[in-house]
Protein backbone atom coordinates (compact mmCIF):
# COMPACT_ATOMS: atom_id res chain seq x y z
CA UNK A 1 0.00 0.00 0.00
CA UNK A 2 2.59 2.42 0.99
CA UNK A 3 4.63 1.82 -2.52
CA UNK A 4 1.34 2.70 -4.19
CA UNK A 5 0.62 5.68 -2.79
CA UNK A 6 4.14 6.95 -3.25
CA UNK A 7 4.27 5.95 -6.56
CA UNK A 8 0.54 8.25 -7.42
CA UNK A 9 1.12 10.73 -5.31
CA UNK A 10 4.69 11.49 -6.99
CA UNK A 11 3.03 11.12 -10.00
CA UNK A 12 0.40 14.03 -9.40
CA UNK A 13 3.10 15.96 -7.57
CA UNK A 14 5.56 15.42 -10.88
CA UNK A 15 2.75 17.02 -13.15
CA UNK A 16 1.51 19.58 -10.84
CA UNK A 17 4.79 20.64 -10.51
CA UNK A 18 6.07 20.76 -13.73
CA UNK A 19 2.52 22.68 -14.74
CA UNK A 20 3.64 25.43 -12.08
CA UNK A 21 6.94 25.69 -13.56
CA UNK A 22 5.86 26.10 -16.88
CA UNK A 23 3.10 28.81 -16.36
CA UNK A 24 5.16 30.53 -13.93
CA UNK A 25 8.43 31.11 -16.77
CA UNK A 26 5.27 31.98 -19.21
CA UNK A 27 3.56 34.67 -16.76
CA UNK A 28 7.29 35.54 -15.28
CA UNK A 29 8.64 36.05 -19.19
CA UNK A 30 5.34 36.91 -20.93
CA UNK A 31 4.17 39.61 -18.12
CA UNK A 32 0.64 38.47 -18.72
CA UNK A 33 -1.17 36.75 -15.70
CA UNK A 34 -5.02 36.55 -17.51
CA UNK A 35 -5.99 32.60 -18.20
CA UNK A 36 -3.03 31.24 -15.84
CA UNK A 37 -5.50 30.77 -13.21
CA UNK A 38 -7.48 28.58 -14.88
CA UNK A 39 -5.26 26.71 -16.62
CA UNK A 40 -3.57 26.03 -13.62
CA UNK A 41 -6.73 24.06 -11.95
CA UNK A 42 -7.10 21.96 -14.96
CA UNK A 43 -4.06 21.11 -14.65
CA UNK A 44 -4.43 20.56 -11.27
CA UNK A 45 -6.93 18.34 -11.80
CA UNK A 46 -5.24 16.35 -14.47
CA UNK A 47 -2.44 15.77 -11.64
CA UNK A 48 -4.74 14.65 -9.03
CA UNK A 49 -6.90 12.29 -11.31
CA UNK A 50 -3.78 9.86 -10.42
CA UNK A 51 -5.32 10.00 -7.13
CA UNK A 52 -8.37 8.57 -8.50
CA UNK A 53 -5.84 5.72 -10.30
CA UNK A 54 -4.22 5.21 -7.48
CA UNK A 55 -6.85 4.67 -5.28
CA UNK A 56 -8.03 2.29 -7.85
CA UNK A 57 -5.19 0.36 -8.63
CA UNK A 58 -5.12 -0.55 -4.78
CA UNK A 59 -8.75 -1.48 -4.68
CA UNK A 60 -8.50 -3.83 -7.38
CA UNK A 61 -4.75 -5.02 -7.05
CA UNK A 62 -4.19 -5.14 -3.68
CA UNK A 63 -7.40 -4.80 -1.96
CA UNK A 64 -9.74 -7.99 -4.30
CA UNK A 65 -11.82 -5.37 -5.39
CA UNK A 66 -13.03 -4.09 -2.05
CA UNK A 67 -12.36 -0.59 -0.33
CA UNK A 68 -14.79 1.44 1.94
CA UNK A 69 -15.14 5.08 1.66
CA UNK A 70 -12.60 6.25 4.79
CA UNK A 71 -9.90 3.47 3.38
CA UNK A 72 -10.23 5.11 0.12
CA UNK A 73 -10.34 8.85 1.44
CA UNK A 74 -7.38 7.96 3.59
CA UNK A 75 -5.86 6.67 0.67
CA UNK A 76 -6.48 9.67 -1.40
CA UNK A 77 -5.49 12.42 1.09
CA UNK A 78 -1.82 10.54 1.69
CA UNK A 79 -1.42 10.54 -2.05
CA UNK A 80 -2.64 14.45 -2.11
CA UNK A 81 -0.30 15.24 0.71
CA UNK A 82 2.89 13.89 -1.15
CA UNK A 83 1.31 15.19 -4.72
CA UNK A 84 0.70 18.86 -2.61
CA UNK A 85 4.22 18.61 -0.69
CA UNK A 86 6.16 17.71 -3.75
CA UNK A 87 4.65 20.98 -5.57
CA UNK A 88 5.56 22.95 -2.31
CA UNK A 89 8.94 22.08 -2.42
CA UNK A 90 9.53 22.65 -6.20
CA UNK A 91 7.59 26.21 -6.05
CA UNK A 92 10.42 26.94 -2.82
CA UNK A 93 12.96 25.89 -4.58
CA UNK A 94 12.11 27.92 -7.94
CA UNK A 95 11.59 30.77 -6.26
CA UNK A 96 14.27 30.98 -3.79
CA UNK A 97 16.85 29.78 -6.22
CA UNK A 98 15.48 31.05 -10.05
CA UNK A 99 13.07 33.91 -9.60
CA UNK A 100 13.43 35.84 -6.09
CA UNK A 101 11.84 38.64 -7.26
CA UNK A 102 8.61 36.80 -8.66
CA UNK A 103 6.11 38.37 -6.27
CA UNK A 104 7.43 41.79 -7.03
CA UNK A 105 6.70 41.03 -10.46
CA UNK A 106 3.30 39.94 -9.89
CA UNK A 107 1.94 42.10 -7.59
CA UNK A 108 3.26 44.80 -9.78
CA UNK A 109 0.86 43.12 -13.08
CA UNK A 110 -1.89 42.35 -11.00
CA UNK A 111 -1.92 45.66 -9.53
CA UNK A 112 -1.41 47.38 -13.26
CA UNK A 113 -4.09 45.20 -14.39
CA UNK A 114 -6.59 46.16 -11.60
CA UNK A 115 -5.98 49.46 -12.38
CA UNK A 116 -6.75 49.34 -15.89
CA UNK A 117 -9.61 47.25 -15.29
CA UNK A 118 -11.52 48.29 -12.04
CA UNK A 119 -13.63 51.40 -12.39
CA UNK A 120 -14.84 51.90 -9.03
CA UNK A 121 -12.20 53.14 -6.42
CA UNK A 122 -13.70 51.30 -3.17
CA UNK A 123 -13.16 47.61 -5.27
CA UNK A 124 -10.22 48.85 -6.50
CA UNK A 125 -8.58 49.77 -3.14
CA UNK A 126 -10.29 46.55 -1.31
CA UNK A 127 -8.14 44.15 -4.25
CA UNK A 128 -4.96 46.46 -3.59
CA UNK A 129 -5.11 46.10 0.18
CA UNK A 130 -5.55 42.24 -0.84
CA UNK A 131 -2.73 42.19 -3.01
CA UNK A 132 -0.71 43.80 -0.58
CA UNK A 133 -1.80 41.03 2.29
CA UNK A 134 -0.26 38.71 -0.04
CA UNK A 135 2.87 40.69 -0.65
CA UNK A 136 4.03 40.69 2.87
CA UNK A 137 3.40 36.87 3.60
CA UNK A 138 5.79 36.47 1.24
CA UNK A 139 8.14 37.65 2.86
CA UNK A 140 8.70 34.90 5.17
CA UNK A 141 8.99 31.21 3.96
CA UNK A 142 6.38 30.08 6.51
CA UNK A 143 3.92 32.51 4.42
CA UNK A 144 5.38 30.97 1.10
CA UNK A 145 4.53 27.75 2.57
CA UNK A 146 0.83 28.12 3.54
CA UNK A 147 -0.13 30.38 0.48
CA UNK A 148 1.25 27.69 -1.72
CA UNK A 149 -0.57 24.42 0.09
CA UNK A 150 -3.38 27.18 -0.06
CA UNK A 151 -3.07 26.76 -3.66
CA UNK A 152 -3.40 22.94 -4.48
CA UNK A 153 -4.15 21.14 -1.17
CA UNK A 154 -8.12 21.96 -1.04
CA UNK A 155 -8.28 20.50 -5.25
CA UNK A 156 -6.83 17.44 -4.00
CA UNK A 157 -9.30 17.28 -0.77
CA UNK A 158 -12.08 17.11 -3.24
CA UNK A 159 -10.84 15.12 -5.58
CA UNK A 160 -9.85 12.82 -2.79
CA UNK A 161 -13.39 12.71 -1.57
CA UNK A 162 -14.76 12.48 -4.87
CA UNK A 163 -12.43 9.18 -5.97
CA UNK A 164 -13.28 7.66 -2.43
CA UNK A 165 -17.36 8.34 -3.10
CA UNK A 166 -16.72 6.64 -7.04
CA UNK A 167 -14.52 4.12 -6.11
CA UNK A 168 -16.29 2.73 -2.60
CA UNK A 169 -17.23 -0.98 -2.65
CA UNK A 170 -18.34 -3.02 -0.22
CA UNK A 171 -17.53 -6.93 0.57
CA UNK A 172 -18.82 -9.14 -2.97
CA UNK A 173 -22.06 -10.68 -2.58
CA UNK A 174 -22.13 -14.26 -2.70
CA UNK A 175 -24.79 -15.86 -3.74
CA UNK A 176 -25.62 -19.76 -3.38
Amino acid sequence: MKKNILIFGLIAGLIASSMLIAMTVTCYNSGKIEGNMLLGYTFMLVAFAFVFVGVKNYRDKFNHGIISLGKAFKIGLLMTAIASTFYVVVWLICYYLFIPDFMERFTALTINELKANTVDPVKLKEKMEGIEFYARMYKSPFGIILLTYMEILPVGLIISLITALILKKKDKVVLA
